[in-house]
């Protein structure tokens, strides 16, 4: 979905500029071992060396991909547009909202035209306070500004997204739905609407609004019978009128 407000002539021109590819200088690399390189240096510190290609301690045989930092992001949104911005989807409590997982959907504007990002990281051991979040924040921008062809070189040829292109690509309409059909519980189901349904409102269409609030009442209703049937069988114990257990065998053996 993108929002699209009044650009001046020269915009289109600017917003070309972030299709231009990134100069050697601006691109990184990312060590992206195996599960088993992984676990074999955890297992033993020296089975790992001191990278020189991006100075990480990893195992001497991990793959290395190209990718943007967020400084390097930062620069070319700067020289395409100085006014640019982001805003987060959601917030909590005056701040930015993330999901249910630690990720972050982020609207980004650009010579005021505004795209969908989605950011995730995973926690680190010993990892600063804060580190993680701006983590987040800077895979959104990425995620967003690869909507308007940032560094789309280096998502196409590399690994370090492949779970996005795997499969049919999922909707924000599609995303708020399993959101709540995948609370197992009505504390879930509530903390999810709470945190998400402002920013829904804002961004979908009022079609597809309409169709989660109508996932919403549907289940509302179904934790509202699972209470009421259970407040049932609690009363039925309290009263000591709840049925015997039937063996389900009895007298249907045939010999």
């Amino acid at each position: 979905m993108a929002t699209v407000t009044k650009l001046h002539a020269d915009e289109p021109e600017a917003l070309a500029k972030l299709r231009e590819p990134f100069p050697p200088n601006q691109v990184s690399k990312l060590p992206k071992p195996t599960k088993q390189q992984t676990e074999a240096v955890r297992a033993d510190f020296k089975a790992g060396i001191r990278c020189d290609l991006c100075g990480s301690w990893h195992h001497p045989n991990v793959v290395h991909l190209d990718y943007v930092g967020h400084a390097a992001l930062t620069d070319r949104l700067l020289d395409t547009d100085p006014h640019w911005f982001w805003d987060p989807l959601a917030l909590h409590e005056g701040l930015p909202a993330f999901d249910a997982t630690g990720g972050l959907w982020i609207k980004l504007t650009v010579c005021g035209m505004t795209r969908l990002g989605y950011g995730h990281a995973a926690a680190k051991q010993n990892q600063d306070p804060g580190s993680r979040e701006k983590e987040v924040i800077g895979d959104a921008l990425r995620n967003a500004a690869m909507r308007f062809g940032a560094a789309l070189d280096l998502w196409h040829k590399g690994e370090l997204h492949a779970e996005e292109d795997e499969g049919p690509k999922i909707s924000a309409i599609d995303m708020a739905i399993n959101l709540l059909r995948d609370c197992g519980s009505p504390e879930l189901f509530k903390e999810a609407w709470t945190k998400n349904h402002e920013g829904w409102r804002k961004v979908l269409a009022p079609a597809d609004a309409k169709r989660v609030w109508a996932v919403k009442d549907e289940l509302v209703a179904k934790f509202k019978a699972e209470a009421e049937a259970q407040a049932e069988i609690d009363a039925e114990a309290e009263r000591g009128t709840l049925p015997e257990p039937v063996d389900p065998f009895e007298d249907e053996i045939p010999f």
